[in-house]
């Protein structure tokens, strides 16, 4: 359920400040009732009409993920003509947009959506959504973990919040593979946390955005959300 403003507003019919006018002229009518500011209605199942005239349906939004494989870019074109994440899903059904960034190097867990205000949400800092990554490493690794939780500031002085948490998921030698927990976004983070802590990343994969998992899709393929997974996402 949406408040009538910000459903004619989704709809073009007219801008937000414009549809409380509407709605305080007693305008608009649901299911062949007038309504009120601060009112509320399904634009799936309701009928509302302005001045007796249905607005339009919105189109359905697309929520999907998508596995980024290694080399592709997140962009939706690219200038130096690499592959991009917007190729990898141009059979969806629709024009879709990254929710943040995945940088060339790194592979993984890549949301998109057709629908900006879930969008936007997702992205904001006070949603504080979990990003899982798991990072193979070399380099200075006795020691790395601690090293890596107790960061609060990027190399250009940019404060960053600790790590949620991280773990050791296997040892092989000289490399180790860390799952890293985090909930902000700022630019290639990980990679430069683990720079801080003595560390050269070989591998950095995504496997979890909140409570959405990457699973056993495979490289360079997307699938659509199920509903249980966006409304997850939008708690």
């Amino acid at each position: 359920m949406d408040r009538l403003q910000k459903i004619l507003s989704a709809a073009g019919v007219c801008s937000r400040r414009q549809a409380e006018a509407y709605l305080t002229a007693g305008r608009v009518a649901v299911n062949g009732r007038t309504s009120s500011l601060g009112d509320k209605a399904d634009p799936e199942r309701d009928r509302i009409t302005v001045d007796g005239a249905p607005i339009p349906r919105r189109e359905a939004h697309i929520y999907l993920m998508l596995h980024k494989p290694r080399g592709c870019v997140t962009t939706l074109s690219d200038e130096k003509s690499r592959p991009t994440a917007a190729e990898l899903v141009r059979d969806c059904g629709g024009r879709v947009y990254p929710v943040g960034r995945l940088d060339m190097d790194s592979e993984g867990l890549l949301l998109l959506t057709s629908d900006g205000g879930f969008a936007q949400r997702l992205a904001h800092p006070s949603h504080r959504m979990e990003k899982e990554y798991h990072v193979t490493v070399t380099g200075a690794l006795e020691g790395c973990v601690q090293r890596l939780s107790a960061i609060t500031a990027l190399e250009d002085g940019a404060p960053i919040a600790p790590a949620d948490s991280v773990q050791v998921l296997r040892r092989s030698g000289s490399r180790w593979v860390l799952a890293v927990v985090i909930h902000q976004g700022r630019n290639r983070q990980v990679r430069r946390m683990c720079a801080l802590a003595g560390l050269r990343v070989e591998r950095l994969k995504r496997v979890r955005e909140g409570p959405v998992r990457l699973g056993d899709l495979p490289p360079g393929k997307w699938r659509l959300l199920t509903e249980s997974e966006r409304r997850a996402l939008a708690e």
